[in-house]
């Protein structure tokens, strides 16, 4: 029988670049939750360890399985035995939703359920990449420094999202590479000391930002229409995940998403845009 194991898509409702490192990195304060669609991927007990992707988005996937994530995390928790793996690809590749960390996330939890072994810590898995700790609990979180601090939080209700990809891959390191921002020193992430409805979510999450979206406009600027073709459907708060190009809308329940959904995708047949909830239980 096969291990599945889902590998949900990271949202960054803020991001917050609060300083850089001697080494360059910067450092980040940033809200991240977790949308109920992504990746999937199968395990089978086998003599070596393989992949096999498929799915709509696996031809953009690095023809070097070297440099597949999945990969490089399958072989570093390697136990005795070997694993046949299968990812079924549905997130845009490059596009800002942690797809690849969230893969390897997934790869390492699959992969420990199927040799019947402990989850490594989060903390270890930090060399794969900045989102790969927090995508192996996939639940919302404070996630600051270089993503190694992570602190989950429960004032957010669930609420309803519309996510776009214009079709355009951004490379979070031309982003990072042309970007001098640094915002304001301290807290600027500081939760609030209540649990809070839609409506005041909508409205703290407003007062955030996130520091690489007009950097990310410049290296792609659909990044821009994709912002309007979301507010003009009515979208609460409109922001962009990640280093681009996929942004979120905000909307005030499921319905309402779902027409937005279908508002831009006939405007934009060849743009990928789902519908789903963020902080919501696991369906």
């Amino acid at each position: 029988m096969a291990i599945s194991e889902r590998a949900l898509a990271k949202v960054n409702l803020s991001l917050h670049v609060v300083g850089r490192r001697h080494d360059g990195y910067h450092l980040l304060d940033s809200l991240v939750a977790f949308a109920d669609i992504g990746d999937s991927l199968d395990f089978r007990h086998a003599r070596e360890l393989s992949l096999v992707a498929r799915g709509r988005f696996s031809v953009a996937l690095p023809d070097d399985q070297d440099d597949n994530l999945v990969v490089r995390a399958a072989r570093w928790f390697k136990h005795s035995a070997g694993a046949a793996i299968t990812l079924e690809k549905s997130l845009p590749v490059a596009s800002g939703m942690g797809g690849g960390s969230a893969d390897a996330a997934a790869a390492i939890r699959g992969l420990a359920r199927l040799w019947n072994v402990s989850v490594p810590p989060a903390a270890e898995t930090e060399f794969l990449g900045a989102d790969v700790p927090v995508c192996m609990e996939s639940v919302t979180a404070r996630v600051r420094g270089t993503g190694e601090i992570i602190e989950p939080v429960t004032f957010l209700p669930p609420f309803p999202i519309v996510l776009v990809n214009p079709g355009r891959r951004v490379h979070t390191s031309l982003v990072f590479g042309a970007s001098d921002v640094c915002g304001p020193a301290g807290d600027p992430a500081v939760p609030p000391s209540r649990n809070l409805n839609l409506e005041d979510a909508v409205e703290w999450l407003g007062c955030l930002r996130n520091d690489l979206e007009t950097i990310a406009a410049r290296v792609e600027p659909s990044i821009i229409e994709v912002r309007r073709a979301l507010r003009a459907t009515g979208a609460g708060l409109v922001r962009m995940t990640g280093s681009g190009a996929t942004c979120f809308g905000v909307y005030t329940d499921r319905k309402s998403a779902r027409t937005a959904r279908s508002v831009i995708q006939k405007g934009q047949a060849d743009w990928w845009v789902r519908a789903t909830v963020v902080n919501g239980p696991r369906s």
